[in-house]
């Protein structure tokens, strides 16, 4: 088992890519790795309540089957504190499994994984 820290920047700008690290997570954790979901930038809008069930990327599975997928199955998913506050984000704002880091929280993951892999 490999342990993947996935990173995603793109949100509702660019549904396909938004939607190619929730893909990459749903389809780690299934093959049995230890996965954790970074949103930052754009992305952490994604992360926001019903966001998710207005993106739909190009022959892609929509972003709200994805994200239902890796929470069922256990995904944390990590939003850039410091790109929530520039689109007023908070934590009361944020999807079930997803919370609030900090950048140390992610250099320090980053650190410990096996993998990073980034859209």
């Amino acid at each position: 088992m490999a342990t993947f820290i996935i990173s995603g920047s793109r949100g509702t700008d660019d549904p396909t890519m938004a939607t190619l690290p929730f893909m990459a997570a749903k389809t780690a954790k299934e093959q049995g790795h230890d996965v954790v979901l970074w949103l930052w930038n754009e992305a952490v809008t994604l992360g926001r309540k019903g966001v998710a069930d207005h993106v739909v990327g190009v022959n892609l599975t929509p972003l709200k089957d994805l994200l239902t997928a890796v929470q069922t199955a256990g995904v944390p998913i990590w939003v850039c504190g410091a790109c929530a506050v520039a689109r007023q984000i908070g934590p009361t704002d944020l999807v079930a499994s997803a919370s609030i880091k900090a950048m140390p929280d992610y250099i320090k993951a980053v650190a410990e994984r096996d993998r990073n892999v980034m859209f």
